[in-house]
C-alpha cells in the first residue's frame, strides 16, 4: 500500500504548526513531514509539538544536518520522542546543505565519511550502546542511552547522490528522496539502495520517501513553474504535479509505480491555504489512489 503523506514547510512560522498538524489529524492523514532547514524551525522541538497535539498522526523528521548535531544528542532525543510517542515518530539524518553548514562553521571535508560514522554510531546507541567509536568525525567513548527506545526504532537517511544512495542501503532503514526526483531518478535511486543493502547483507525491508511538489486551486499551474524554477527542478511533469485531485492521484501512482513506498506532497513555498492543502491531500487524494 502507498503511504501518502504531505509536508508542513518551513516558512510557515512555528505558531502554525498546531493548526496544521490538527487539520491533518482531523483529515486522517497518515503522515505528516516535517524538515531542520536553516535557520527555520528545530526539527525535534517541530515533532514534539506536532506529536503532543495529535494523539494518531505519524511524524517524520526529514532531515536532521548529521554535521550540525552531536550523534549522542541525537540519539537522545530521537530515543526521547519515540518512548514518548511509541510508533509515531520517523527520524531522518543527512548532509544538510553545504552553503548553511559552512555558515555555522560545521562543514566537513568528507560528508560522505561522516555520514557513514554517524549512521553506524546512532543505530548503536538506539539499539542499547555502549558505544566507542574513534572514527575522523564521530568519537564516542563508552556512550549507552540511559533511556534508549523501547523497541526497534528507524533511522532514515535523506541523500542524493550514488555514494550516498549506497550509502544508505547499506547503513539506513530507509531513504528519502528529495522534491524533484523523477520515477526514472526513483527506480535509479532504488537500484543504487539496493546495491547498498546487498554490501551490508541487510535483508529488512527499506521504504522508499520521495516528496513530491504538488499545487492544487488557483493559480496552480504558475506557483508549481515558480518552485520548480527557483529550485532548479526539472519541469513538469518530471519535477511536480499541478491540478485537481485526480491529476495530484494520477501523479503520486506514477511515482509509487516507480518505487516509491511513501509519496510526500510538498505544497508552493507560498502556498495560500496551508491547512486546505492537508484537507484536499487526505479528504480528496488519498480516496483516488488506492492500496
Amino acid at each position: 500500500m502507498t503511504v501518502l503523506g504531505a509536508v508542513f514547510r518551513p516558512q510557515l512560522p512555528p505558531e502554525r504548526l498546531r493548526a496544521v498538524a490538527g487539520a491533518a489529524a482531523d483529515a486522517g492523514l497518515e503522515e505528516l513531514w516535517l524538515w531542520e532547514d536553516c535557520f527555520f524551525e528545530g526539527g525535534i522541538a517541530s515533532a514534539a509539538a506536532a506529536l503532543a497535539g495529535t494523539s494518531r498522526l505519524r511524524i517524520g523528521v526529514g532531515l536532521l544536518p548529521v554535521p550540525l548535531r552531536n550523534v549522542a544528542l541525537t540519539a537522545m532525543e530521537a530515543a526521547t520522542l519515540d518512548r514518548l510517542f511509541p510508533g509515531r515518530v520517523t527520524v531522518a539524518v543527512g548532509h544538510g546543505v553545504q552553503d548553511w553548514m559552512g555558515q555555522v562553521g560545521a562543514r566537513v571535508d568528507s560528508p560522505a565519511t561522516l555520514l557513514r560514522e554517524y549512521l553506524t554510531a546512532l543505530r548503536g546507541l538506539l539499539r542499547g550502546g555502549p558505544v566507542t567509536t574513534t572514527g575522523r568525525y564521530v568519537r564516542l567513548d563508552g556512550v549507552r542511552l540511559e533511556w534508549p527506545p523501547a523497541g526497534p526504532l528507524r533511522i532514515f537517511a535523506g541523500v542524493t547522490g550514488p555514494r550516498s544512495l549506497r550509502l544508505s542501503g547499506e547503513l539506513a532503514d530507509g531513504t528519502i528522496l528529495t522534491a524533484g526526483t523523477s520515477p526514472d531518478g526513483v527506480r535509479a535511486a532504488r537500484r543504487l539502495v539496493d546495491e547498498g543493502r546487498r554490501t551490508g547483507g541487510r535483508t529488512d525491508p527499506h521504504p522508499l520517501v520521495v516528496y513530491l511538489l504538488a499545487a492544487t486551486g488557483p493559480g496552480a499551474g504558475p506557483r508549481l513553474a515558480e518552485e520548480l524554477r527557483g529550485q532548479r527542478y526539472p519541469a513538469a511533469p518530471q519535477g511536480g504535479v499541478a491540478g485537481d485531485a485526480a491529476a495530484v492521484a494520477a501523479a503520486v501512482r506514477q511515482w509509487a509505480e516507480a518505487g516509491a513506498d511513501t509519496v510526500v506532497l510538498q505544497p508552493t513555498s507560498d502556498e495560500p491555504d496551508p491547512e486546505g492543502f492537508i484537507r484536499f491531500v487526505a479528504g480528496a487524494v488519498r480516496p483516488l489512489i488506492g492500496p
